[in-house]
């Protein structure tokens, strides 16, 4: 009976055209338009910056060769243009009605300018707010010392060897799975539980409080059929529903890296796919399955005790953000799974989940969060079953 009732109550969901979009349109879609749009916009923020011709005035007495030394810097740091300013007021004004993007102002002291003990301080000035200014700035900075160093060790009669001693290497022991782990991992998580709600919200306020404003749902009460078998074969639609929002998220991420181009790197798509086993996708599934129960226990006494869809929107909406805004812990530096961690809902699953993509996760704290969860999952049905037993809240 209870098959019956889910098979039932999953043909009306699935004709419902609010809730495909839900469950398998949006959550595919989104995630290949975003990062394409943004892939897109950035590329075309970056060349158009790189290609556009850089106006820079200069302010000093010796202006004369910091302005040969840029002129001569390759073409591949992008084109400038370079004029001269009488003071830095001027220079200022310049580059507050935009008409130089860069402003170089050179210190006056000729005893500086001459001493081969001394440091000369070149100023930069310019508008931070403005795409790609400050690399171009930084650019052309490193160039003119780089320039200003050979040429003061050449007087010196030093080579470059000679002031550099030692050398630091740094080695990362890490593997490349960790670093993905640590870096997405939190991303991963936020994605299916925030889309683990939203597919079991439409869902969960159609199936009972939709059914009340319908006058369907005390007709279905009064066949011979246990209660709470209705419940759960309602229930496993809403779950349903969440899990394939959720698996569809997921199945949009990875066609955007997979055929999007965003990841170019060769050796970095072999990692992506060396995460993707199957005993990966068991794993997170098992650590999601729960938790969309508890999702869906949550829900539906809300929708239950709602008068209209409406009012039961209103109320779960909102919830949306209490669930969610615990797996923005999973993007905060120094935050691990332990023994404290693991008994947090929700925010042990994203934990768990960035261990899980690591492969650093133990099964003793996978065990942990699975249990915790299904814990939470059961107290979540019984309250969905104490709130769907009071006829107070069906009748009303």
């Amino acid at each position: 009976m209870i098959f019956r009732i889910f098979r039932k109550e999953l043909t009306d969901t699935l004709r419902d055209r609010r809730t495909l979009m839900t469950m398998l349109v949006i959550p595919i879609l989104v995630f290949p338009i975003i990062l394409n749009v943004f892939v897109e916009v950035s590329k075309s923020f970056e060349e158009s910056a790189s290609a556009k011709v850089m106006n820079i005035g200069i302010v000093g007495d010796n202006h004369d060769k910091y302005k040969i030394q840029l002129e001569q810097l390759p073409r591949t740091l992008g084109p400038k243009k370079i004029s001269t300013f009488k003071d830095s007021l001027q220079l200022r004004k310049a580059i507050e009605s935009k008409k130089i993007q860069l402003g170089l102002i050179i210190p006056g002291d000729e005893s500086l300018l001459r001493d081969q003990d001394q440091t000369i301080d070149l100023k930069w000035y310019l508008d931070a707010s403005e795409v790609g200014h400050s690399q171009r700035a930084q650019a052309y900075g490193a160039s003119l010392q780089s320039m200003a160093e050979a040429e003061r060790l050449q007087k010196l009669g030093i080579k470059q060897e000679q002031i550099n001693p030692l050398k630091n290497s740094i080695i990362n022991c890490a593997s490349d799975k960790k670093m993905i782990g640590q870096l997405a991992g939190g991303f991963l998580p936020y994605i299916f539980i925030a889309f683990g709600f939203i597919g079991c919200m439409y869902p969960a306020i159609d199936l009972f409080t939709g059914e009340k404003e319908r006058g369907t749902l005390e007709t279905l009460l009064t066949v011979p059929i246990s209660h709470w078998k209705i419940l759960i074969g309602k229930m496993l639609v809403v779950v349903c529903s969440g899990m394939l929002a959720a698996t569809c998220a997921l199945l949009g991420l990875f066609i955007s890296i997979e055929f999007l181009d965003l990841a170019a790197n060769k050796e970095l798509l072999e990692v992506i796919h060396s995460v993707l086993t199957p005993t990966f996708i068991i794993s997170m599934f098992a650590l999601l399955f729960p938790l969309v129960i508890f999702f869906a226990g949550v829900m539906i006494p809300v929708a239950i005790y709602a008068k209209t869809f409406k009012e039961a929107q209103s109320i779960i909406t909102p919830m949306n953000i209490l669930m969610v805004l615990p797996a923005m812990i999973g993007f905060f530096p120094g935050i691990e799974l332990n023994l404290n961690t693991a008994f947090i809902p929700v925010i042990n699953v994203v934990l768990a989940t960035k261990e899980l993509i690591s492969g650093s996760l133990s099964w003793f704290y996978f065990s942990c969060v699975f249990g915790v969860m299904c814990l939470l999952a059961i107290l979540a049905i019984g309250l969905s079953y104490k709130q769907f037993g009071k006829e107070t809240n069906i009748l009303s």
